[in-house]
Protein backbone atom coordinates (compact mmCIF):
# COMPACT_ATOMS: atom_id res chain seq x y z
CA UNK A 1 0.00 0.00 0.00
CA UNK A 2 1.80 2.93 -1.14
CA UNK A 3 2.45 6.24 1.18
CA UNK A 4 -0.35 8.07 -1.16
CA UNK A 5 -3.08 5.91 -0.82
CA UNK A 6 -2.19 5.77 3.38
CA UNK A 7 -1.96 9.95 3.18
CA UNK A 8 -5.13 10.03 1.84
CA UNK A 9 -7.01 7.10 3.25
CA UNK A 10 -5.61 9.17 6.97
CA UNK A 11 -7.02 12.84 5.76
CA UNK A 12 -10.70 10.86 4.71
CA UNK A 13 -10.52 9.42 8.00
CA UNK A 14 -9.92 12.91 9.88
CA UNK A 15 -12.32 14.65 7.73
CA UNK A 16 -15.37 12.40 9.16
CA UNK A 17 -14.17 12.01 12.51
CA UNK A 18 -14.21 16.10 12.59
CA UNK A 19 -17.03 16.57 15.31
CA UNK A 20 -19.75 19.53 15.02
CA UNK A 21 -21.64 20.24 18.28
CA UNK A 22 -25.67 20.30 18.09
CA UNK A 23 -26.79 24.12 18.70
CA UNK A 24 -30.51 24.91 19.10
CA UNK A 25 -30.74 28.24 18.18
CA UNK A 26 -33.47 30.47 17.55
CA UNK A 27 -31.25 33.53 15.98
CA UNK A 28 -32.13 35.92 13.43
CA UNK A 29 -29.56 36.67 10.59
CA UNK A 30 -26.97 39.27 11.16
CA UNK A 31 -25.61 42.44 10.40
CA UNK A 32 -21.79 42.11 9.00
CA UNK A 33 -21.10 46.22 8.36
CA UNK A 34 -18.58 46.40 11.04
CA UNK A 35 -16.83 43.10 9.81
CA UNK A 36 -17.43 45.13 6.28
CA UNK A 37 -15.73 48.41 7.31
CA UNK A 38 -13.07 46.60 9.31
CA UNK A 39 -12.02 44.75 5.76
CA UNK A 40 -11.85 48.10 3.89
CA UNK A 41 -9.85 49.45 6.05
CA UNK A 42 -7.37 47.16 7.38
CA UNK A 43 -7.13 44.69 3.77
CA UNK A 44 -5.51 46.38 0.57
CA UNK A 45 -6.51 45.74 -2.81
CA UNK A 46 -4.13 42.58 -3.14
CA UNK A 47 -6.22 40.75 0.04
CA UNK A 48 -2.57 41.53 2.67
CA UNK A 49 -3.87 42.15 5.94
CA UNK A 50 -3.06 45.10 8.17
CA UNK A 51 -2.73 42.90 11.56
CA UNK A 52 -1.53 45.64 13.30
CA UNK A 53 -4.81 47.49 12.29
CA UNK A 54 -6.96 45.39 13.45
CA UNK A 55 -5.01 45.18 17.12
CA UNK A 56 -6.07 49.17 17.32
CA UNK A 57 -9.00 48.04 16.28
CA UNK A 58 -9.44 45.02 18.48
CA UNK A 59 -12.81 46.68 20.59
CA UNK A 60 -14.53 47.17 17.19
CA UNK A 61 -13.05 43.81 16.10
CA UNK A 62 -14.20 41.63 19.45
CA UNK A 63 -17.78 43.65 19.20
CA UNK A 64 -17.95 41.56 15.86
CA UNK A 65 -17.13 38.30 16.96
CA UNK A 66 -19.20 38.50 19.45
CA UNK A 67 -21.95 39.37 17.24
CA UNK A 68 -20.82 36.12 15.15
CA UNK A 69 -20.24 33.79 18.81
CA UNK A 70 -23.87 34.98 20.18
CA UNK A 71 -25.91 33.90 16.61
CA UNK A 72 -25.20 30.44 15.46
CA UNK A 73 -27.50 30.07 11.72
CA UNK A 74 -30.20 28.08 11.76
CA UNK A 75 -32.45 26.49 8.74
CA UNK A 76 -35.84 28.47 10.32
CA UNK A 77 -34.71 31.95 9.88
CA UNK A 78 -31.76 32.39 8.26
CA UNK A 79 -31.48 31.28 4.07
CA UNK A 80 -28.99 28.96 2.92
CA UNK A 81 -26.93 32.19 1.37
CA UNK A 82 -27.41 33.57 4.85
CA UNK A 83 -26.15 30.88 6.53
CA UNK A 84 -22.83 30.23 3.75
CA UNK A 85 -22.60 34.12 4.08
CA UNK A 86 -21.74 33.75 8.21
CA UNK A 87 -19.78 31.15 8.16
CA UNK A 88 -17.40 32.23 5.66
CA UNK A 89 -17.14 35.89 7.25
CA UNK A 90 -16.62 33.95 10.46
CA UNK A 91 -13.80 31.48 9.57
CA UNK A 92 -12.16 34.93 8.09
CA UNK A 93 -12.52 37.17 11.04
CA UNK A 94 -11.89 34.28 13.37
CA UNK A 95 -8.58 33.12 11.29
CA UNK A 96 -7.40 37.19 11.81
CA UNK A 97 -8.77 36.64 15.86
CA UNK A 98 -6.04 33.99 15.93
CA UNK A 99 -3.15 35.77 14.21
CA UNK A 100 -3.66 38.81 16.73
CA UNK A 101 -3.81 36.58 19.51
CA UNK A 102 -0.04 35.40 18.32
CA UNK A 103 1.31 38.18 17.07
CA UNK A 104 3.70 38.90 15.78
CA UNK A 105 4.38 35.42 14.07
CA UNK A 106 6.13 34.75 10.63
CA UNK A 107 3.43 31.70 9.73
CA UNK A 108 0.21 30.82 10.93
CA UNK A 109 1.69 27.20 11.25
CA UNK A 110 3.99 28.32 14.11
CA UNK A 111 0.74 28.50 16.17
CA UNK A 112 0.64 25.10 17.19
CA UNK A 113 3.98 24.50 18.23
CA UNK A 114 3.28 27.22 21.11
CA UNK A 115 0.20 25.25 22.21
CA UNK A 116 0.46 22.07 24.24
CA UNK A 117 -1.13 19.05 22.81
CA UNK A 118 -2.32 20.93 19.04
CA UNK A 119 -1.10 19.02 15.77
CA UNK A 120 -1.95 22.40 13.90
CA UNK A 121 -3.81 25.79 14.19
CA UNK A 122 -6.99 24.54 12.52
CA UNK A 123 -7.13 22.45 15.61
CA UNK A 124 -7.10 25.13 18.02
CA UNK A 125 -10.58 25.46 19.95
CA UNK A 126 -11.00 28.90 20.82
CA UNK A 127 -14.19 30.34 19.01
CA UNK A 128 -17.23 30.09 21.01
CA UNK A 129 -20.86 30.29 19.16
CA UNK A 130 -23.95 30.10 21.28
CA UNK A 131 -21.91 27.99 24.24
CA UNK A 132 -20.16 26.04 21.91
CA UNK A 133 -16.51 25.63 21.48
CA UNK A 134 -15.43 25.02 17.46
CA UNK A 135 -11.96 25.00 15.94
CA UNK A 136 -11.24 26.27 12.42
CA UNK A 137 -11.08 23.07 11.29
CA UNK A 138 -15.14 22.23 12.49
CA UNK A 139 -15.93 25.18 10.25
CA UNK A 140 -14.71 24.50 6.89
CA UNK A 141 -14.41 20.90 7.13
CA UNK A 142 -17.18 20.07 8.87
CA UNK A 143 -20.06 22.86 8.35
CA UNK A 144 -19.02 24.12 4.57
CA UNK A 145 -17.71 21.83 3.34
CA UNK A 146 -19.96 19.20 4.39
CA UNK A 147 -23.73 21.15 4.50
CA UNK A 148 -22.86 23.62 1.77
CA UNK A 149 -21.11 21.61 -1.49
CA UNK A 150 -19.62 24.64 -3.05
CA UNK A 151 -16.70 24.72 -4.20
CA UNK A 152 -16.02 28.13 -4.59
CA UNK A 153 -15.60 28.40 -0.81
CA UNK A 154 -12.22 27.41 -1.42
CA UNK A 155 -11.00 30.77 -2.92
CA UNK A 156 -13.30 32.93 -0.02
CA UNK A 157 -11.64 30.86 2.89
CA UNK A 158 -8.49 32.40 3.83
CA UNK A 159 -5.99 30.73 6.33
CA UNK A 160 -3.66 33.89 6.57
CA UNK A 161 -1.36 32.46 4.10
CA UNK A 162 0.57 34.21 1.07
CA UNK A 163 -0.64 31.35 -1.47
CA UNK A 164 -3.82 31.40 -0.10
CA UNK A 165 -6.74 33.29 -2.06
CA UNK A 166 -6.90 37.14 -1.70
CA UNK A 167 -8.59 37.90 1.39
CA UNK A 168 -11.65 39.73 -0.05
CA UNK A 169 -11.42 43.67 1.37
CA UNK A 170 -15.42 43.11 2.29
CA UNK A 171 -17.81 41.30 3.90
CA UNK A 172 -19.71 38.20 2.01
CA UNK A 173 -23.90 39.11 2.19
CA UNK A 174 -26.30 36.95 1.05
CA UNK A 175 -27.92 39.40 -1.16
CA UNK A 176 -24.61 39.14 -3.46
CA UNK A 177 -23.11 36.12 -2.35
CA UNK A 178 -23.33 34.44 -5.47
CA UNK A 179 -21.66 37.20 -7.26
CA UNK A 180 -19.02 36.96 -4.94
CA UNK A 181 -18.27 33.89 -4.88
CA UNK A 182 -17.87 34.47 -8.93
CA UNK A 183 -15.58 37.11 -8.68
CA UNK A 184 -13.16 35.18 -6.26
CA UNK A 185 -13.12 32.51 -8.75
CA UNK A 186 -11.99 34.40 -11.55
CA UNK A 187 -10.00 36.51 -9.40
CA UNK A 188 -8.31 33.23 -8.09
CA UNK A 189 -7.47 31.74 -11.31
CA UNK A 190 -6.53 34.73 -13.37
CA UNK A 191 -4.04 35.62 -10.77
CA UNK A 192 0.14 34.97 -11.69
CA UNK A 193 0.87 34.54 -8.06
CA UNK A 194 -1.77 31.50 -7.42
CA UNK A 195 -1.79 29.91 -10.50
CA UNK A 196 -0.27 29.75 -14.11
CA UNK A 197 -1.83 28.86 -16.74
CA UNK A 198 -0.77 27.93 -20.34
CA UNK A 199 -3.09 26.49 -23.18
CA UNK A 200 -1.19 22.94 -22.93
CA UNK A 201 0.15 23.05 -19.38
CA UNK A 202 -0.57 25.16 -16.07
CA UNK A 203 0.73 25.09 -12.73
CA UNK A 204 -2.02 25.42 -10.06
CA UNK A 205 -2.70 26.14 -6.11
CA UNK A 206 -2.46 23.08 -4.17
CA UNK A 207 -6.21 23.98 -3.04
CA UNK A 208 -6.64 22.19 -6.41
CA UNK A 209 -5.15 18.78 -5.19
CA UNK A 210 -6.13 18.99 -1.61
CA UNK A 211 -9.88 18.89 -2.50
CA UNK A 212 -9.73 17.88 -5.75
CA UNK A 213 -12.78 15.58 -5.30
CA UNK A 214 -14.86 19.26 -4.67
CA UNK A 215 -14.05 20.47 -7.94
CA UNK A 216 -15.38 17.62 -9.90
CA UNK A 217 -18.67 18.14 -9.80
CA UNK A 218 -20.96 15.31 -12.50
CA UNK A 219 -18.76 14.34 -15.46
CA UNK A 220 -16.11 17.31 -14.79
CA UNK A 221 -12.70 17.35 -14.86
CA UNK A 222 -10.16 19.88 -12.92
CA UNK A 223 -9.43 21.67 -16.43
CA UNK A 224 -13.54 21.96 -16.86
CA UNK A 225 -13.15 23.80 -13.48
CA UNK A 226 -10.73 26.06 -14.27
CA UNK A 227 -11.69 26.60 -17.67
CA UNK A 228 -15.07 27.93 -16.29
CA UNK A 229 -12.93 30.84 -14.79
CA UNK A 230 -9.46 31.40 -16.75
CA UNK A 231 -9.20 33.71 -19.44
CA UNK A 232 -6.53 31.16 -20.92
CA UNK A 233 -7.79 28.05 -21.46
CA UNK A 234 -6.54 24.52 -20.89
CA UNK A 235 -6.36 21.45 -23.59
CA UNK A 236 -8.29 18.59 -22.31
CA UNK A 237 -5.02 17.17 -22.11
CA UNK A 238 -3.08 19.93 -20.46
CA UNK A 239 -0.57 18.81 -17.93
CA UNK A 240 -1.09 20.07 -14.13
CA UNK A 241 1.38 20.57 -11.67
CA UNK A 242 0.69 22.03 -8.70
CA UNK A 243 2.73 25.29 -7.23
CA UNK A 244 4.42 25.04 -3.68
CA UNK A 245 2.23 26.79 -0.72
CA UNK A 246 3.99 29.66 0.24
CA UNK A 247 2.89 29.58 4.53
CA UNK A 248 4.06 32.56 5.49
CA UNK A 249 1.64 35.37 6.70
CA UNK A 250 -0.30 37.55 4.20
CA UNK A 251 0.53 40.91 5.72
CA UNK A 252 1.07 44.15 4.67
Amino acid sequence: MSKYFLFFLGWAFLSSCIGIPSVDSDSQPIDHSAWNELLKKHVDNEGLVNYQGFIKDKGVFQSYLDLLSQNHPNSSNWSKDEQLAYWINAYNAFTIKLIIDYYPVQSIKDIAGSIPFVNSPWDVKFIEIEGETYDLNNIEHGIIRKQFQEPRIHFALVCAAVSCPKLRNEAFVAERLDDQLEDQAIGFFNNPAKNKIESNRAEVSKLLSWYGGDFKIGNQTKIDYINRYSKVKLNDEAKLDFMDYDWNLNEQ
